[in-house]
């Protein structure tokens, strides 16, 4: 699994080359390594930074106070979950790119900068980046049987601007007032406890 996670990661270098990214360029993007992740997560991937750039930074405000957030790091770590190297390599590449466009400076999040790249490499390599993936959608485009995990969810939330539904185990505090849609930022509501 490792060796075609290795095979597609080098795929998605060569296509990303020729509309003008340069993914190996040390000085721009820093080092970047992919491999699976150990723990069973329910997320495709992620993508975790260290040795910031500390010429490049912005302070972000938190409630009352101001945190300070390096937007240019040295070092990449791609984890790619270990369910998702069983669906179809187009997605397995589509995750691939996801997590390589944390890796590009101010994309430490899903805003502005993150969404114009996505944009870019969908349109131009024909590929549907997105800030969520469907699990569910992606299975059945795999051909491969979805079953749901044998997991007691105690919270379901419902998004009143789409209907998206959320499931969860457990509820922060103040997670309806603090959080939006993930989809279309609407406003969140419990539906049953």
């Amino acid at each position: 699994m490792e060796e075609k996670l290795k095979k597609l990661y080098e795929e998605c270098i060569v296509e990303l080359k020729t509309i003008g990214i340069d993914i190996n360029d040390l000085s721009k993007y820093g080092k970047i390594e992919i491999h699976l992740a150990k723990k069973e997560a329910k997320r495709y991937g992620c993508c975790k930074q260290s040795q910031p750039d500390k010429k490049y930074y912005h302070y972000r405000k938190n409630k009352y106070r101001k945190i300070k957030v390096y937007d240019k790091f040295y070092k990449h770590d791609i984890e790619i979950s270990k369910w998702v190297m069983e669906l179809d390599d187009t997605i397995i590449k589509n995750t691939i790119l996801h997590e390589i466009i944390h890796c590009m400076p101010n994309c430490n999040d899903h805003g502005k900068i993150f969404k114009n790249y996505a944009n870019y490499i969908n349109k131009n390599l024909g590929y549907t980046i997105q800030r969520l993936g469907d699990k569910k959608e992606d299975y059945k485009k795999s051909m491969i049987d979805y079953k749901e995990n044998d997991v007691k969810y105690l919270y379901k939330i419902k998004c009143t601007q789409c209907g998206l539904i959320y499931l969860r185990q457990r509820l922060k505090k103040n997670f309806i007032r603090d959080y939006r849609c993930g989809k279309c930022q609407g406003k969140l509501e419990l539906m049953e406890k």
